[in-house]
């Protein structure tokens, strides 16, 4: 900046600036507020002193990104980092391709860096060279501002985490601080969940599994076998992504916030509860580009807070941009697609995903590329009652679907085989069951209809959700960009607070669930209770009359 060519630039102070605006980079002079003068003229004032500099060098950036050497303001990496994101379906390098607004809106050093380009270069450009912390909050920017300005002076040597910090949203340590060292990610997959027949659902949920080793273990193809570490990237609109409204998630009603969750967890809420497969598809990524995501990732859980919109920036379009400003190479591919399944063929034709993993089936199985639907299981389950009772339907869904006064007569003259198939459905009816009442609870809350009462524990569990996508309304310290020693140690302490409210909204709810249900609701729930309970009776009874040990 200082030794590009160009004409000499005047200063003069000035009343005639607004009292919040410290200077202007006019056409022809750099005008700086006189009101500043007497605090600098005074007593030694560090922050008057700070504030005339930062403003300085802020005007001057702006001269130096309309000259001919600049120009950083339109680079589309610069939008990339900065946070003007590529739209899905439209590959064009300029602002027009791009989202119009900046949704990275926490954890900002100031708002008006998100009014357009040229103040977020700006803005920057002033922490870039005034807070040696710049490197560690905003790793990837600090980064493209050495290579296109030259690195600060003063500020070599500056020691910055390595891993990435972010709140657990795990359903039993949400609210936990964790870290992810990029060290220990041997591989980056494409994890799409399969489709089902709900209009929100029909084309999958698109996500990213981080192949996480175990501590100990050299990063190699075993630590897919350490799922107990794997985490998941997925943006979602809450924690279990119930999409409650359609007309919502057309209109851009629902937040789309990036969660952190157990791949445990992601497994069972998919292919047990919702009974779709999951696929997990190999990111062809060098170590470097595996970091280079993880730091968005970072970035964007920290500070992103977007808008779902079914048709345009969905779970596919979100995962895509993640990838996309994460890994530069795949910039202007047009890779990109709004459906999940689109994305993962395009990903597959530029030779990014592998999906050869899935040929042989079992293997894929066995080596944890693929996790079945449990309705595979619960439909073989369903042919063993099916067999012996000569039941009317052939699908495990039909059956399940059935009221649970409709079930009864078939659990009552049950064999010892069949009870305990029909066992096995029962709960997961009974799965079902609370799940749709969960939906209901939600639905009714958002509606805007609840009055107090019963709806205040389910405002509550959203409210104390929305912290794990979006954690940066935990911290309370004037920083910006990703969380630092000192913010973490809060972060600690706040986050396992939160857990702990998390837990007792949770319990709360269980224990007024039923107060809160629908007469109709009621007696579906407690008919699936009691024939769970009549049905476990006579796995029971059966067992001991053919000789077998007591059950419990």
């Amino acid at each position: 900046m200082r030794d590009a060519p160009g004409r000499t630039i005047p200063v003069r102070w000035t009343h005639a600036l607004d009292e919040q605006v410290h200077g202007r980079a006019g056409r022809d002079e750099l005008l700086l507020n006189r009101a500043l003068l007497p605090s600098l003229l005074g007593a030694s004032d560090a922050q008057a002193r700070h504030d005339a500099l930062a403003t300085v060098l802020h005007e001057l950036a702006h001269y130096h990104d309309r000259g001919a050497h600049g120009g950083i303001s339109r680079d589309p990496r610069f939008l990339d980092l900065a946070g003007w994101q590529v739209r899905a379906t439209r590959f064009t390098t300029q602002l027009a391709g791009r989202a119009r607004e900046n949704r990275f809106v926490d954890r900002s050093p100031d708002p008006y860096e998100l009014t357009r380009p040229t103040e977020f270069f700006a803005v920057n450009v002033e922490h870039f060279l005034l807070d040696a912390d710049y490197a560690c909050r905003r790793p990837a920017l600090h980064r493209y501002f050495s290579q296109r300005l030259g690195a600060p002076p003063g500020q070599g040597g500056v020691d910055c985490a390595r891993d990435m910090p972010y709140l657990d949203a795990g359903e039993g340590e949400g609210g936990a601080l964790g870290t992810i060292d990029p060290a220990r990610v041997y591989a980056i997959d494409y994890l799409l969940a399969e489709g089902n027949a709900q209009p929100m659902s029909r084309w999958g949920h698109s996500m990213l599994r981080l192949v996480v080793c175990a501590p100990g273990r050299e990063p190699g193809p075993d630590c897919r076998f350490d799922l107990a570490y794997h985490r998941v990237l997925s943006f979602r609109a809450f924690v279990d992504d119930v999409q409650i409204s359609s007309w919502s998630g057309l209109t851009g009603r629902y937040p789309s916030r990036l969660f952190v969750l157990p791949m445990a967890q992601v497994i069972d809420e998919y292919t047990k509860v919702e009974l779709r497969g999951l696929r997990s598809i190999p990111l062809k990524l060098d170590r470097d580009e595996v970091a280079s995501v993880l730091e968005r990732a970072a970035q964007l859980h920290w500070s992103y807070d977007g808008r779902y919109y079914f048709l345009g920036n969905n779970c596919a379009a979100e995962t895509w941009k993640l990838l996309h400003d994460g890994v530069p190479r795949l910039a202007g591919q047009g890779i990109g697609s709004i459906t999940p399944t689109g994305l993962l063929r395009r990903l597959e034709k530029a030779g990014v995903a592998d999906a050869s993993v899935l040929d042989d089936d079992a293997q894929a199985l066995r080596l944890g590329y693929r996790f079945a639907s449990q309705r595979t299981w619960f439909q073989q389950m369903y042919e063993v009652a099916r067999e012996q009772l000569e039941l009317p339907h052939r699908d495990v869904e039909d059956w399940i679907g059935l009221s649970p006064q409709a079930r009864r007569p078939w659990l009552e003259r049950a064999d010892l085989r069949a009870s305990a198939a029909l066992l096995v459905l029962e709960q997961a009816a009974l799965r079902r069951g609370e799940l749709r009442v969960r939906e209901q609870l939600k639905k009714r809350y958002l509606r805007d209809d609840a009055r107090g009462g019963p709806d205040d524990a389910v405002r509550r569990l959203l409210q104390e959700s929305e912290a794990l996508g979006r954690p940066a309304r935990l911290i309370d310290s004037g920083g910006y960009g990703l969380p630092q020693a000192a913010e973490r140690e809060a972060l600690a302490r706040d986050g396992l607070a939160l857990r702990d409210r998390l837990r007792e909204t949770r319990a709360q709810l269980d224990r007024a669930a039923r107060s809160w249900m629908t007469p109709e609701q009621r007696e579906w729930m407690d008919g699936i209770a009691a024939n769970a309970d009549l049905i476990g009776r006579r796995v029971r009874m059966l067992h001991a009359e053919q000789g077998g040990l007591r059950l419990p």
